[in-house]
């Protein structure tokens, strides 16, 4: 059966839903609510804003840099094991950073290491949730999406209180502990499709069983376990195995002495040239997908709007603390306000893509224009009550996250959804990263947020101009006319831009 005859739109999909909700919410609480550490790592390591920055935009921008890398790992290994693994690497990656000495080394273990992790889970949720559902895979992406906001919102509160009672170590150390419950949350993601790895080990075992009942008697396994040199039926088992299990290359030494060896190095030159057969399938199913105007228009303004939309998520406590319309943070800090508004933001977002009259591309191009207008009145706002409201309405906006994964699904279709979304995340991580250090040296250059908020609600405008004029229907009928004039294509491009 295909994915798309298996998308089951309820029943234990609902469970994958609340367990990629948790998910998101352990792996990305911390980090999303970086805004609360970045004035203590301040002040306990004395560096500079733009240096500092650093640590909060690799957090968030290696995970998605590496997205490429991290959907293969979930096509190959599945949506569980890589769960497990990035549970491993979060906590690690957490508790590593309460016992680092300076900021250099604060860079690796919580913006590396911790930021690889969420990348993994990130890639791990969306994918089998999409596997999950189709007719109502934009509420169920949104549900799920909004587990970064609810954990920013939880974490920035609990974060608050445990450096008051525990120090900023002490809190490093529990947020770690917690961040193990990762592990839990993948024993619920029961697989839809099996992995392309246990598929290719599967195939291998029953090729291997095949010739051990058809091509020789039984009684030469007595043989070889005897320490016969006669294992020539044993050399497809060997160079099968050689690229499964590590027992099988132990198996494929002893191979390679005896007579045999000839034939295993051809077979194994011939599963290694199936290899890259299948490496230059992907690049080019790669390039293709990068051929299409829509996708690369949304990868461009995905890349703008990270970079000048995350930045307020790490700068805007310190804003407010550098203007003099705070002493010290809020028992409800301003990040706590933007994560439940930007949470609020994908439930209402993820809704409203569902109706089909709403085209999701200039909803998210709308989206984009208006939290780039929020981003311009930061510096004119003078009053923490109006840092409280421009962080609630920016945060709301901040929800188009949850459709990305919708638009991608439309553009190129749930077949190329782990390849597409992986280049489309590579495209926000590069943003992500860019953002914080260039807004931290425009403060360290002119001891002023005005020119880097200017600079990112600038940014952030271009890329819905740019996305919005790139996507106009006009662009695809002319694409159907010179190549394919068939009238059967009209409602393809109908399908593309609309995204109905």
């Amino acid at each position: 059966m295909t994915s798309s005859s298996k998308a089951l739109d309820g029943g234990w999909g609902w469970v994958i839903v609340a367990a990629s909700f948790m998910a998101q919410l352990l792996a990305y609480g911390s980090p999303q609510s970086m805004g609360v550490l970045y004035p203590e790592w301040l002040q306990a390591f004395q560096e500079g804003k733009g240096m500092t920055a650093w640590v909060g935009s690799l957090v968030a921008g290696v995970g998605l840099i590496a997205s490429p890398v991290c959907s293969a790992c979930v096509d190959n290994f599945g949506a569980r094991p890589v769960t497990i693994f990035s549970g491993v690497m979060v906590s690690g990656g957490l508790m590593l950073s309460a016992f680092a000495p300076n900021v250099q080394f604060l860079i690796f273990s919580y913006g590396i290491v911790v930021g690889l992790g969420c990348g993994l889970v990130y890639a791990a949720t969306l994918t089998i949730t999409c596997q999950y559902f189709d007719k109502r895979r934009g509420l169920a992406l949104g549900i799920v999406t909004t587990g970064t906001s609810v954990g920013a919102f939880i974490y920035a509160t609990i974060q608050n209180e445990l450096i008051v009672l525990y120090g900023l170590d002490g809190c490093l150390l529990i947020i770690g502990a917690l961040a193990l419950n990762l592990m839990a949350c993948a024993g619920f993601m029961r697989p839809l499709n099996m992995p392309g790895y246990y598929l290719k080990q599967k195939a291998a075992l029953e090729r291997n069983t095949e010739e051990q009942l058809f091509e020789k008697p039984a009684f030469d396994d007595l043989k070889i376990t005897a320490g016969s040199t006669t294992t020539t039926p044993e050399k497809p088992l060997t160079v099968k195995e050689l690229l499964i299990n590590i027992e099988a290359k132990e198996m494929s030494v002893q191979t390679e002495k005896n007579k045999g060896s000839f034939l295993a190095g051809l077979a194994i030159m011939k599963v290694i040239k199936k290899k890259q057969q299948a490496y230059s399938k992907y690049m080019q199913s790669m390039y293709e997908i990068l051929q299409d105007q829509a996708m690369v228009a949304f990868c461009i303004a995905v890349f703008l709007f990270s970079l000048g939309a995350f930045p307020p998520v790490l700068f805007i406590e310190d804003v407010a603390q550098s203007e003099g319309l705070i002493e010290e943070v809020c028992v409800i800090p301003l990040v706590s306000i933007g994560a439940i508004s930007a949470g609020v933001g994908k439930l209402v977002l993820g809704i409203l893509v569902d109706i089909r009259w709403i085209n999701s591309i200039y909803l998210y191009a709308f989206t984009m224009f208006a939290g780039g207008v929020v981003l311009l009145l930061i510096p004119i706002t003078k009053t923490y009550v109006g840092l409280q409201i421009l962080s609630s309405v920016l945060g709301f906006f901040s929800g188009n996250w949850s459709l990305t994964s919708y638009i991608t699904t439309k553009i190129v279709g749930l077949d190329r959804l782990t390849q597409a979304h992986g280049i489309l995340m590579f495209f926000g991580g590069f943003g992500i990263m860019l953002g914080p250090p260039v807004v931290g040296w425009f403060f360290d250059w002119t001891q002023s947020y005005d020119w880097a908020f200017y600079f990112s609600g600038s940014c952030v405008i271009l890329g819905a101009f740019i996305l919005f004029l790139l996507t106009l229907p006009c662009w695809h009928r002319k694409h159907a006319d010179n190549n394919r004039p068939d009238v059967h294509y009209t409602s393809n491009c109908d399908k593309v831009a609309s995204v109905a």
